[in-house]
């Protein structure tokens, strides 16, 4: 950027925040310009009161809910750093995602830089002449050592588009204007801007949950809102808290996967799938998973899920739970929302027994190993002789471990009352994560009793009795002819009935 250029994006910059109003509320303030989408670059200005002769800036490695290395400083072009005077600074790029401004302590400090936006993936930032959706982990360096710092944000958005769309709170009476208590939760808010469309918006527990898209198909709207309160409620009935003031399911256009957050989600979505049952299934069970993983992941959560290390990643053995588990009750919240009867259920834990018996990697790579080697296997396994994914194996191992524990009880409790005991002692009280001995111990105070055998399922290769589990329930599985299939037994019991049935509908007695 010349010189001039960044006179004038300075001086824009100074009209909306203005020196006079950076506070120790506000000690870092930034601004986002979206202005040239056709070069897929956006440009950011940060401005930072610094404490000492030099400032080391960093671009994180990663961004939490996608457990894989980035290196998003790659994309960082045009670096420049000026003092309170427009004067330059001198700088250092002392590593590939660190930055090292010589400053004066107690003087403020702006930074100027273009992020190249050219890649549309959930993880990554992108910018056209349509839209845009920024990934602030991929977008906004923070000062090292001080994450815990509040931020200020204006999005500059392009002069075509109407609307800006996050999860961040907004300043009242500013357009585009956000603000944020940390770079946590700046990194935990993606951003979507163009001419977005909002669908009618529902109620759960007194909170506002909105549902904003770009480019949405033709689909019946009302009755996708309807089915999404649906599965809101269902969580609710679960965790008996809305941990949040305001929530924003993002559809960000078409594309894979999505990540949760705490006020909202990213989704790769169009609706164009929900104009045919089984897409409407599958694109609902996909919604289901990014909203329950604002409880189980974002709120109950390993305890190296935060903070998080945005230099090297955040690394757990626990994945099987944050995410296999999540899968679990994706297939729950739609059949006790409705979405999907009991053949359905049994049928999406058929499609998950069959994908992790048919390799051999089942034999080599446990639960609890393929948490910890996602980082460098993938969440799927890399090589389906050596490794399994925890999206297979970790909803099969709950499903074990609820019928379990309602069996060992005689109904009256459930792993709904483990995930409930999890937030309340370690989200709301403790206000931090959990260790996996903390965990086991949570479990085994809901069951009554050792579960020493469902321990062993996820830290070793040991052969999953299915037959055995399912049974509690009044369930078969076709493990002989291994199609695995799921029936109801003819003649089940009182107990096995109540089993049953509660887990259903989301009950215990």
């Amino acid at each position: 950027m010349n010189r001039k250029l960044h006179g004038l994006v300075l001086a824009a910059f100074l009209l909306i925040f203005g020196f006079a109003g950076f506070t120790q509320q506000d000690s870092v303030v930034i601004s986002l310009s979206l202005q040239n989408p056709q070069t897929h670059t956006v440009h950011v200005t940060l401005q930072y009161k610094a404490t000492a002769a030099k400032t080391v800036f960093k671009m994180p490695n990663w961004t939490p809910g996608y457990y894989q290395l980035m290196h998003y400083a790659e994309q960082v072009t045009q670096f420049s750093a000026f003092d309170e005077n427009n004067n330059p600074l001198a700088w250092e790029h002392s590593n590939a995602n660190t930055w090292e401004v010589h400053t004066q302590p107690k003087k403020k400090v702006t930074l100027q830089y273009n992020v190249i936006a050219d890649s549309a993936f959930v993880a990554t930032s992108f910018i056209d002449s349509t839209h845009a959706y920024i990934t602030p982990a991929a977008t906004f360096l923070y000062v090292e050592n001080q994450i815990q710092l509040p931020v200020s944000l204006n999005v500059l958005s392009y002069e075509k588009w109407s609307r800006v769309a996050t999860g961040l709170d907004s300043i009242a009476g500013q357009q585009f204007q956000y603000t944020a208590p940390d770079f946590d939760m700046l990194y935990d808010c993606p951003i979507l801007a163009g001419n977005l469309e909002e669908l009618p918006s529902f109620k759960v527990g007194g909170v506002t949950h909105r549902f904003i898209g770009h480019r949405l198909a033709d689909f019946n709207k009302q009755d996708f809102m309807n089915d999404l309160k649906k599965i809101v409620t269902a969580s609710y009935n679960i965790m008996n808290d809305i941990p949040y003031q305001h929530y924003t399911f993002l559809g960000i256009g078409p594309g894979n996967g999505g990540i949760e957050h705490l006020t909202s989600s990213a989704n790769s979505f169009t609706g164009a799938e929900l104009n045919n049952e089984n897409g409407r299934k599958s694109i609902l069970s996909f919604l289901a998973h990014e909203y329950f993983h604002n409880y189980n992941v974002k709120r109950i959560r390993p305890i190296e899920l935060g903070p998080f290390d945005y230099e090297h990643g955040s690394k757990t053995n626990q994945l099987w739970i944050s995410e296999g588990w999540t899968v679990y009750y994706e297939y729950l919240l739609l059949a006790r929302a409705g979405i999907l009867s009991a053949n359905d259920l049994y049928k999406n834990f058929q499609v998950n027994i069959l994908a992790y018996e048919k390799h051999n990697g089942r034999l080599v790579q446990s639960l609890s190993q393929s948490s910890s080697e996602t980082w460098n296997d993938g969440p799927f396994g890399n090589d389906k002789n050596k490794t399994i994914s925890y999206y297979d194996k970790g909803p099969v191992v709950a499903l074990l471990l609820d019928f379990e524990i309602r069996h060992q009880t005689k109904n009256t409790k459930s792993l709904d009352d483990v995930m409930r005991l999890l937030y309340q002692k370690f989200y709301k009280e403790k206000q931090r994560g959990f260790t996996e001995k903390e965990f086991w111990a949570a479990c085994e105070s809901i069951a009554g009793t050792s579960l020493t055998t469902i321990y062993n399922y996820v830290h070793s290769t040991e052969e999953l009795n299915y037959q055995k589990y399912l049974a509690y329930a009044g369930l078969n599985i076709d493990a002989q002819n291994r199609s695995f299939a799921v029936t109801p037994v003819a003649n089940p019991d009182s107990l096995q009935q109540k089993i049953l049935a509660s887990w259903l509908i989301g009950s215990s007695n």
